[in-house]
């Protein structure tokens, strides 16, 4: 399964700029190029809460999809910013536990600088999407 081709090719994700870099064995990485109307700050460039949280929720996706390999949304996020991200962001993934129901993801987040700007975690529905969710085609 190429994880990547997926998420690289999501309509939200080709808006915001996210690039999905990486996604196998339960990790993924992911990068964005911090854009102007990213920006929470309308005389600086300073990464709105909300591109972050898209960044690590792309990412951490894409890591439970390469154990997954089936359409795994997210059930639960908790992300707590340690710092303003002035510059480009990378955000790197790790599924903790892949269970039958759910997976549990750890997600950090730096910038181009190396600083360490939010740290995050997720749960992801593994299974019993049954018939007619909104991800599959008819």
């Amino acid at each position: 399964m190429d994880v990547e081709g997926i998420f690289n090719e999501l309509p939200f994700v080709e808006e915001l700029g996210i690039v999905l870099t990486a996604a196998d064995e339960g990790h993924a990485e992911g990068r964005l190029p911090l854009q102007p109307e990213h920006s929470s700050n309308p005389t600086q460039r300073i990464a709105h809460g909300g591109v972050t949280y898209s960044l690590v929720d792309t990412v951490g996706g894409a890591a439970v999809v390469s154990l997954s390999e089936t359409i795994s949304p997210t059930v639960d996020m908790r992300i707590d910013y340690l710092a303003p991200a002035t510059a480009d962001i990378r955000a790197e993934a790790d599924v903790i536990r892949m269970g039958g129901s759910v997976a549990v993801v750890d997600i950090d987040v730096y910038d181009a600088n190396g600083h360490h700007v939010a740290t995050a975690r997720g749960t992801y529905k593994t299974s019993g999407e049954g018939d007619g969710s909104p991800w599959q085609q008819d």
